[in-house]
């Protein structure tokens, strides 16, 4: 197998062979049967292969007949490199008995997409970038265990910064009584920082070392500098990385647009719930993670999450469109409860919860508090956008979600001021 320059056919005389046990690295991880070392030496070659504007040739056929070819991808359901094959009528078909004849077990995502995700938190450190294998031409350990992750998953990235804006309680809008009159976008992200210190990036190296909430960091060059400095005691098995939280209005591929400064442009897509069917703009809270760049030798914004949010003055998580206007809603009607003496608090989930029946995750929790008798009542709010309630999967849901709360569930009928108080004290049985 060869790497040879993007867009040619592959018979030309510059072409870069492949170390055989590299090669043989390539083949168990591209038909799921390699260890992690495999998974690691074939990412790496993929990665640097797409960095460097390079394919990869098969050498199934008889010496001088055009190759066929895969191309270098990224897949950002399971935030991992893979191989896709060149088809076409121009192109030629892998020898039937090539292992790269048919397509990567990594594309079997494909067969799940859509599905509910489980959105467990993340364990470990707060890390996203593992380190490159430091001898790939090497053969890997045989006896290396096979764990790799080949189901669809919530990205960790995303997961990281639920995490974060959940230890630091932007998930969660407290009773009026309790919120200062002015909210800014100064105070989101001091709140998001302060809990920095806390966090682990790897061992000995706090979070708050390597994070920047404002992308002069990153066109200034600070983050590469900081990063470097950083890396001389990072600790072995762990690769160097920082972070950045951006507010943007839009992203669009690799580009976010942030709200105060010059675009950051990524080295991949930047990955958003946002989809064709599931259409949901900014604002976004984005995560960004910087890390080596193989091609150039050098640091570099590699990945980022698009989280949209409720507004700058409220990092509050949303998922669709319904979600943020019945957020606004929700917000919204404190005020009439409180006239009545009783304290509305609202929370996000970002993560599932627990119940004896299986995991869940409520769209909100919402306590009210009295002022007058001390009483809480807390409900679960599930926002309904079609026919489809009664379904089984949704059925079952329910069910785990009552062994939270009473559930109110809500449609875009609902959010009118009264309808909404009514259902609400209803739920509360207030």
């Amino acid at each position: 197998m060869w790497l040879i320059d993007r867009s040619t056919e592959g018979r030309m005389s510059r072409r870069i062979a492949l170390p055989f046990p590299v090669r043989e690295a390539l083949v168990r991880w591209y038909v799921g049967g390699g260890s992690r070392a495999d998974e690691e030496a074939g990412i790496v070659l993929v990665q640097q292969a797409r960095i460097g504007r390079k394919w990869i040739a098969c050498d199934c056929l008889p010496t001088g007949e055009a190759p066929p070819v895969l191309t270098p991808a990224f897949l950002s359901e399971a935030e991992t490199y893979y191989l896709r094959r060149l088809t076409g009528s121009d192109r030629p078909e892998h020898h039937p008995g090539c292992p790269f004849s048919r397509e990567q077990a990594t594309n079997r995502i494909s067969e799940v997409r859509g599905q509910h995700a489980p959105a467990d938190p993340p364990t470990g450190f707060f890390e996203v970038l593992r380190p490159a294998p430091e001898k790939l031409a090497q053969r890997p350990d045989e006896e290396a265990s096979d764990d790799r992750t080949r189901q669809t998953s919530v990205p960790r990235l995303a997961r990281l910064l639920w995490r974060l804006i959940d230890v630091a309680g932007l998930n969660r809008c407290s009773p009026l009584s309790a919120e200062s009159e002015q909210r800014s976008i100064g105070d989101e992200f001091r709140t998001l920082t302060s809990v920095t210190g806390a966090i682990a990036v790897a061992p000995g190296i706090e979070l708050s070392r390597a994070f920047w909430t404002h992308p002069r960091a990153l066109h200034s060059r600070k983050v590469y500098g900081s990063l470097r400095a950083l890396a001389k005691k990072w600790p072995r098995g762990h690769a160097p990385q920082a972070f950045l939280a951006l507010f943007a209005n839009h992203v669009r591929g690799s580009t976010v647009y942030v709200a105060d400064g010059d675009p950051v442009t990524l080295a991949n897509r930047v990955q958003s719930p946002s989809t064709r069917d599931n259409r949901i703009d900014g604002p976004y809270l984005v995560i960004i993670v910087v890390g080596q760049f193989p091609e150039t030798h050098g640091y570099a914004p590699l990945r980022g999450y698009a989280q949209p949010i409720l507004n700058g003055h409220r990092f509050i998580p949303v998922d669709t469109a319904f979600e943020r206007e019945a957020l606004r809603a929700l917000i919204d009607i404190r005020h009439p409860f409180e006239r009545r003496g009783i304290e509305l608090c609202i929370e996000k989930p970002v993560f599932d919860m627990l119940t004896p029946l299986g995991p869940c995750r409520p769209a909100f929790l919402i306590e009210a508090r009295s002022r007058t008798t001390g009483e809480c009542r807390q409900v679960a709010v599930e926002l309904v956008t079609g026919g489809n309630e009664v379904e089984t999967p949704m059925a079952q849901v329910r069910e785990r979600v009552k062994q939270i709360a009473p559930i109110v569930a809500l449609n875009a009928a609902d959010m009118a001021p009264a309808r909404l108080a009514y259902r609400l004290a209803t739920g509360f049985d207030l």
